[in-house]
């Protein structure tokens, strides 16, 4: 079941959904706004001939930090890793759902690929995978709405929460846009 507004207010009040920093009057009908942050990692493609997501190398990316005063610019058919503003934790018995803008959509900036499922014990900021499959470079300036968050309540709370040490969940905790690391490991 999809959280109405007021369900979300009440998980906020209670604890529960933890959203730093939170502002209320991002809380939409059935989400939560959520903003830019300031980090970006761009490909570093002139000396990697191929990625084998078996052994992801640790040094395909570059971090790129961007200011209000020098945006960050996504040029067309570009890909990056952003993070979010907003550092999120979920209870066991709650996932979220990451979407993004429809303004944003509708001028071709995509905010992830596969990774719009954020799991019940999760805690850290998000990682954006950000494509510009429009044919104008897109501004994106740390701070600006990106998406929103949507949360269902799970039929009871998992036995095995993100973060749970027999899970090897890779990315729990993390700060900025963080790469890929290797399915193997």
């Amino acid at each position: 079941m999809v959280l109405s507004d007021r369900t979300i207010k009440d998980e906020i009040a209670l604890g529960r959904i933890i959203i730093k920093p939170f502002d209320s009057a991002d809380i939409q009908p059935a989400s939560v706004d959520i903003h830019l942050g300031d980090s970006f990692r761009v490909f570093r493609n002139a000396h990697t001939p191929f990625i084998d997501p078996s052994d992801c190398p640790q040094d395909l990316t570059e971090l790129v930090v961007a200011t209000k005063a020098e945006p960050f610019i996504l040029h067309p058919g570009e890909f990056a890793l952003g993070t979010t503003l907003e550092c999120v934790t979920l209870p066991s018995d709650i996932l979220g759902r990451l979407e993004g803008k429809s303004t944003l959509g509708r001028i071709g900036l995509l905010i992830h690929s596969t990774a719009g499922y954020v799991d019940p014990g999760w805690t850290g900021y998000l990682t954006l995978e950000l494509s510009n499959v429009a044919n104008l470079p897109i501004l994106l300036t740390p701070g600006m709405k990106i998406g929103q968050i949507s949360f269902d309540r799970m039929s009871t709370p998992v036995d095995r929460p993100y973060g749970h040490p027999e899970l090897g969940s890779h990315y729990q905790g993390q700060v900025g846009p963080t790469p890929g690391r290797s399915l193997n490991s």
